[in-house]
């Protein structure tokens, strides 16, 4: 749902390799990731949602791999509970929050000897 909202991309069920452990957002949302097929990216026609969507950027699974590119932020509340999340570097770009969690949890379930 959040492909075709955000990107306009309709994903077929027939792409769809499975589903990723639910996850919390911020707003106390479940959230339940997609893992799918989407076949080459220069086939797809993306139409961001400018109200959702800031920048379409791609990383190549071989820069996610590298470590690198690959860091944690540490975040700690007013109560003083401190946690530490994932995030990917590239450049100008980073990927953190929900986004970089679900893009580890999908390199675990890809690449387990690798990531």
């Amino acid at each position: 749902r959040e492909t075709r909202e955000e990107l306009g991309v309709a994903v077929a069920a027939t792409s769809v390799w499975g589903q990723l452990r639910t996850l919390p957002d911020r707003h106390g949302m479940t959230v339940a990731p997609v893992v799918a097929n989407l076949g080459p990216l220069e086939a797809l026609t993306l139409t961001p949602n400018p109200d959702e969507v800031e920048e379409v950027f791609t990383l190549p699974l071989a820069h996610l791999l590298r470590e690198e590119n690959q860091g944690y932020t540490h975040f700690r509340t007013a109560a003083g509970y401190g946690y530490t999340l994932p995030v990917f570097l590239n450049g100008p770009h980073k990927v953190w929050g929900l986004t970089a969690i679900v893009t580890e949890l999908t390199l675990e379930l890809l690449v387990p000897g690798r990531y």
